[in-house]
């Protein structure tokens, strides 16, 4: 029998830039801050970014800027749900309480609340300028890079 072996060297990997936002306002609030003071044109893609038979759901923002061949992408890294709370059953009384579970997309940046991914084709943003506008936006607590090949969950900002 003949054995065969693969050698994927030339694989593609995708080179992106990650952005760590911090901000307690909601996902359509920020995609609007972005596009007001970034000049982005973010929209709300159709469906989110659903993970673990649907577990837990994050809200996606995307614009591909066709000028300069950049994907713009905005997404949520918390997720709360609304589940049962487990009880014992020997109670005289039935307690249908709901506890309120938080899921992050990328478990290591749990206080981070939105991540910024910008893949482009052309290496034509900088992003020296991208975070002192992020910084300019009053409602932004504080804005920083992240090198996403030191993040053992990036398969979740495969998208």
């Amino acid at each position: 029998m003949a054995l065969h072996k693969l050698i994927l060297d030339d694989f593609y990997d995708e080179s992106y830039k990650l952005i760590a936002i911090h901000c307690r306002l909601e996902d359509y609030r920020i995609a609007y801050l972005l596009n007001k003071y970034i000049n982005l044109k973010l929209r709300r893609t159709e469906n989110d970014l659903d993970f673990k038979y649907l577990e837990s759901s994050y809200s996606l923002f995307e614009w591909y800027n066709d000028t300069e061949y950049v994907k713009w992408n905005l997404v949520s890294n918390v997720c709360q749900k609304e589940e049962d709370s487990l009880y014992s059953s020997g109670t005289l009384f039935s307690d249908n309480s709901k506890v309120l579970k938080t899921f992050h997309l990328i478990p290591e940046y749990k206080k981070v609340d939105f991540f910024l991914k910008i893949s482009e084709e052309i290496q034509s943003v900088d992003e020296k300028t991208i975070l002192s506008r992020l910084q300019a936006i009053p409602q932004i607590i504080t804005s920083y890079t992240v090198d996403p090949l030191k993040i053992k969950s990036k398969d979740n900002l495969i998208f």
